[in-house]
């Protein structure tokens, strides 16, 4: 059987192939390990002058972490859902941190923690089959791998509004919004792969393939985001949605109406604070917050009723924000008792 994750010194460049194509690429707690190591091992070597991560096949670079594992393991109680956000989040901060240049080639299907490998690089290159998204309200969740830092720092309240809705953006919509550095066509990639391998420079060789991808739908409500997501409180969010009136504000109320409204509030509350704190120090409050959620019952079943059954039906408990004990969610974000994640 062909390997989950593929790593290979091309020339000049360390190449990282995410090979789970009919999972669309999601990474499990090996997959996690392996990148780990070799980036520790090409960060020492001087032949690897920048590294390169893609996603095998043509419908997604990577869609996410291996949900069912984490509840699963967090069912079971056996700490393995604790350890795979430790070492995911410790891989997020390294790539973050890393020593080389660290392109990410976000072709395709680019979520959860498919953007924690990817948002938090230099480099990212986005092409016409790009589609990213941070949708973990909608599974009882709360937009991880890094959100609490790179939302609230998107230009105005993109990234609020992102974190909430869990909206998907599209090739141009990434660039505009600050979360793609770079556009070009996917057929390009191999071509820009190659030049990279032969040793050329990074920044000159991605300004060679850039190109312009077209208006971007995002920018026609620009305005509207930056208006309708100020508010410090999920229900102050949904109170100017409410008093707008118009078809985007309504659309946008009636999504966040769907979700779970424990995660909503986890979610606003983690941007609010993400937005004044360090990398590592918002990836220790997400480690504490993801203990929080597999404490509840919303995330068993927002995987429920999106990924195993697919009914699209989850029956939250608390069922409304009013019912949110807004203590409990302050209490969410205090040190754990067993201790801090650390990098």
């Amino acid at each position: 059987m062909e390997a989950e994750i593929l790593f290979e010194i091309r020339g000049a460049i360390g190449l990282i192939t995410l090979n789970r194509p009919k999972a669309l690429n999601a990474l499990n707690v090996p997959m996690v390990d392996a990148m780990r190591e070799m980036l520790g091992e090409w960060a020492a070597d001087d032949a690897v002058k920048a590294v390169v991560v893609q996603g095998a096949g043509e419908k997604s670079f990577c869609a996410g972490g291996d949900i069912r594992f984490l509840t699963e393991s967090g069912k079971a109680g056996d700490g393995g859902a604790a350890r795979f956000w430790g070492d995911e989040y410790r891989l997020n901060t390294e790539i973050k941190r890393y020593s080389k240049p660290y392109v990410a080639l976000i072709d395709g299907i680019t979520m959860g923690g498919g953007v924690g490998i990817s948002v938090h690089a230099p480099y990212r290159v986005a092409t016409e089959r790009t589609l990213f998204a941070m949708p973990e309200t909608g599974i009882g969740l709360f937009p991880d791998v890094g959100g609490g830092y790179f939302l609230p720092r998107l230009a105005g309240r993109m990234g609020y509004y992102l974190g909430l809705t869990g909206a998907r953006l599209k090739a141009a919509d990434t660039l505009h919004a600050g979360i793609a550095t770079h556009y070009t066509a996917s057929g390009n990639l191999p071509a820009l792969v190659d030049r990279l391998a032969a040793g050329e420079a990074v920044e000159a060789v991605l300004a060679d393939f850039h190109a312009d991808p077209g208006p971007a739908p995002i920018d026609d409500h620009r305005a509207d985001i930056d208006r309708l997501f100020t508010g410090e409180t999920v229900e102050a969010v949904l109170a100017a949605l409410d008093a707008d009136g118009g078809d985007f504000a309504k659309s946008q109320a009636a999504t966040i109406r769907t979700k779970s409204p424990t995660s909503l509030k986890l979610t606003l509350r983690q941007l609010q604070h993400g937005a004044g704190l360090e990398f590592e120090a918002n990836m220790a409050m997400e480690f504490r917050l993801g203990q929080f959620v597999l404490k509840g019952s919303d995330f068993y079943e927002g995987v429920r009723a999106v990924i195993v059954d697919k009914d699209q039906s989850p029956k939250w408990n608390p069922p409304s924000l009013a019912d949110v004990d807004d203590a409990e969610i302050e209490k969410a974000f205090a040190p754990l008792p067993q201790g801090d994640w650390t990098p």
